[in-house]
């Protein structure tokens, strides 16, 4: 019937094959987390594992005394608990994907993770809450069937015809030699892509297709229901999501279109307005544009919402979505990278399967309620929030926007028992004034990243009692940590059980030339404890690193070669740690160029570019300035004039706020004669950084941007004490 023959696989052979792809041969080893690499064993042989571990168990007291790593041992329990959870995490994810793999491929829970994940708690919870948005309660059940609805709007804009019943007989997938659309770069989102044989010219009722088979989509909106309901229906069509961070304008968003290949935009009528400069350009580049909601929308610009809700909410096959490998690109996030524009980066089906696992890693329970504010265009609070909540099947509150002031009422209305942050987050909280709803709530665990330990002592003494876990990890990277102990400061362990599940290393780096710091052979060295290091992991069909779409050249710098020994490979992760002599790892900085600002990564190229495309600026240097009270690091930039002009504040300010988003804008400028170089004409971003933004030491002239006003005003003292006493918001 026209059907690819690994979907009819028989069940028993179907379940080894897609075992086997997951990493899962008998006897060998599999990945469910960044560097599962462990062999699953049998319980007879875990059992004798057991009793020849127990004598070394307990001797290892008087070796580790004997070693003067005692500073160690007291964490071992902690170790050992997380450990064993990680397994029993592992083992989980691991009977979910083999029994999908062994499903009819005809049903829902064949399709890709996501799917099959999303049908199975609708069976085995359709009640229960999944979504609270405002005043809107979705469960499990009511999420599939919109999902589905989804779905089947974008098959139809393919050119499949399921009809009311759930698949059309006619309709199948060309088989396993399909690829994407020209520029994607790596195979279809799933078997499904090969729809109408895969050459874009399939017709519904005569119409011609809207999407080529395996097309991406990409996503500008709010964080909503609506943005899951579609998310989750272009993963079950077999089509690529691509999330656009939702500030981007202008030049910035038309190259995230591009990189990704985008066939078609979804956007949000509230942004029409401000992306009305940006249409002619959207328009040739060939996207067909939809609009997520009613309203007066230009021409060519259809409501997809409206598509969606005269589709019929039945299931669809399964083997649409299901991918041909476990490593096939799913979904884009953009990341800002070394090398200036936002990076998309490749989220594949395995990335998915792992981030299921995310909140039970961290002991979060089916039964809580999980407050997530973080956009959905970040990893944080799609790949953690939402996907770490189907994991567990449990609730989720999604707001379009964090509200410090609403934020303990929220929690006391619904329930909340656990929060995903990021640190500004939680610094935002400790300054809002003392709220009656702050007491008495139900929240006994927070969950993110950046969180400064300052504000973490504040944060836990002024709303505790309740457990604060930060976390570490990259959207791109292979690698994660989980401060698993609750030990204040600390991103994670560096203990030899957690590196065995979740191996990576510290080596030295040489901070003056950009490079890791190798030994006489051409090897990398190793960092002590309290000495700081690059963060790098190893890289293996396990634990992969699948860069981002378009050229290789996009990933320059991202893979080191030769560290430990010939012809190995590890990602590099951009980021300095150390690991203290108890074996907890803290967050120490970026290298190169890079830094944090909001929860965001800002490239100094990309933001330097920006500033250099007025013809009155000459030469401009990009570097991040810390603020005290602050997470990260704020932008600054020092300009140097093209003569005869002058400063025009004015024209700045539309021009970074039409070309950046809100997290890349130079929070201060520095305005002078020339600027400082490095014996090989390098900048000195360093020293720059150094000297900071105080008007009372620097003579030259200095401004601020002051986000009430949406103006670079000059940064007075008078100003500079406000912004000490937290009285300017920048």
């Amino acid at each position: 019937r026209g059907v690819c023959q690994r979907t009819r696989a028989p069940g028993k052979e179907r379940s080894r094959l897609e075992g086997e792809a997951l990493g899962f041969r008998e006897g060998g080893t599999g990945m469910f987390a960044s560097g599962w690499n462990q062999t699953v064993p049998t319980e007879e042989a875990g059992s004798m594992a057991a009793l020849l571990l127990l004598p070394l168990l307990l001797l290892l007291p008087l070796l580790l005394l004997k070693l003067h790593l005692w500073p160690q041992l007291r964490w071992l329990p902690a170790d050992l608990a997380f450990a064993l959870r990680a397994l029993r995490c592992k083992r989980a994810l691991r009977a979910r994907a083999l029994a999908a793999a062994a499903a009819d491929p005809e049903g829902p829970e064949a399709g890709c993770s996501l799917a099959w994940r999303l049908a199975e708690l609708a069976r085995q919870r359709p009640a229960h809450t999944f979504l609270i948005h405002g005043s809107r309660r979705f469960s499990y059940s009511e999420a599939e069937r919109e999902s589905n609805r989804a779905a089947r709007a974008f098959l139809r804009a393919l050119g499949w015809d399921g009809g009311p019943g759930g698949g059309d007989s006619g309709t199948r997938s060309a088989g396993e030699g399909e690829r994407a659309a020209p520029g994607a770069g790596d195979a279809a989102a799933g078997s499904g892509a090969g729809l109408a044989g895969g050459n874009g010219a399939a017709r519904a009722g005569g119409v011609a297709a809207l999407l080529a088979p395996g097309a991406t989509v990409a996503l500008l909106l709010p964080a909503g229901p609506e943005f899951l309901w579609l998310w989750f229906g272009l993963a079950k069509a077999g089509l690529r999501a691509a999330f656009v961070p939702t500030a981007l304008r202008r030049g910035p968003l038309l190259h995230c279109l591009r990189s990704c290949g985008a066939g078609a935009l979804v956007l949000a009528p509230e942004f029409l307005e401000s992306l009305e400069p940006d249409l002619p350009a959207l328009k040739a580049m060939g996207l067909h544009l939809w609009a997520a909601g009613p309203g007066t929308h230009p021409a060519g610009i259809s409501d997809l919402l409206a598509e969606v809700s005269a589709e019929v909410d039945g299931p669809v096959p399964g083997y649409l979505s299901s991918p041909q490998s476990i490593t096939d690109t799913c979904l884009y996030i953009f990341t800002s990278g070394t090398t200036g524009l936002p990076k998309a980066a490749r989220i594949s089906h395995l990335k998915i399967l792992q981030c299921q696992g995310f909140y039970q890693l961290c002991g979060v329970h089916q039964e809580d309620v999980i407050y997530l504010a973080l956009p959905l265009y970040h990893m944080s609070g799609s790949l953690l929030g939402v996907v770490g909540c189907l994991g567990i099947g449990a609730t989720v509150v999604l707001k379009s926007k964090f509200s410090a002031g609403q934020f303990w009422e929220d929690c006391q209305q619904h329930r909340v028992t656990v929060f995903q942050y990021i640190g500004e987050l939680c610094r935002y909280l400790v300054n809002q004034p003392l709220s009656k709803a702050e007491h008495g709530h139900k929240v006994r665990l927070a969950v993110g990243s950046g969180l400064r330990p300052d504000t973490w002592e504040r944060f836990v003494r002024r709303f505790g009692p309740l457990q604060v876990l930060e976390t570490y990890g990259l959207t791109e990277g292979n690698v994660a940590t989980i401060n698993y102990t609750g030990q204040q400061g600390a991103v994670g362990r560096a203990s030899w059980l957690y590196k065995h599940i979740f191996p990576f290393s510290l080596i030295r780096y040489d901070v003056t030339i950009g490079e890791p710091i190798r030994d006489p052979r051409g090897h990398c060295v190793a960092t002590s404890p309290g000495e700081p290091g690059l963060l790098v992991a190893p890289v293996s069909q396990q634990s992969p690193f699948l860069g981002y779409a378009g050229g290789p050249e996009l990933a320059q710098g991202k893979l080191l070669k030769d560290v430990f020994r010939p012809g190995d490979v590890f990602f590099n992760t951009g980021d300095l740690l150390v690991c203290d002599d108890q074996g907890f790892l803290r967050f120490h900085d970026r290298t190169g160029d890079t830094f944090r600002w909001k929860g965001e990564n800002v490239a100094t190229t990309e933001v330097a570019e920006v500033f250099e495309a007025l013809d009155f600026l000459q030469e401009v240097n990009v570097y991040g300035v810390t603020v005290p009270g602050h997470e990260g690091r704020a932008g600054m930039a020092a300009l140097v004039l093209r003569p005869p002009h002058s400063l025009d504040l004015m024209q700045l300010y539309t021009h970074v706020s039409e070309n950046l988003p809100p997290y890349a804008r130079p929070r201060f400028l520095r305005l002078q004669e020339s600027l400082a170089t490095t014996e090989t004409f390098k900048q000195q971003k360093v020293r720059m950084a150094e000297e900071g933004f105080d008007p009372s030491t620097l003579s030259d002239p200095l401004y601020v941007l002051d986000q009430a006003a949406g103006a670079y005003l000059p940064l007075t003292p008078a100003r500079y004490s406000a912004l000490l006493a937290g009285d300017l918001r920048i």
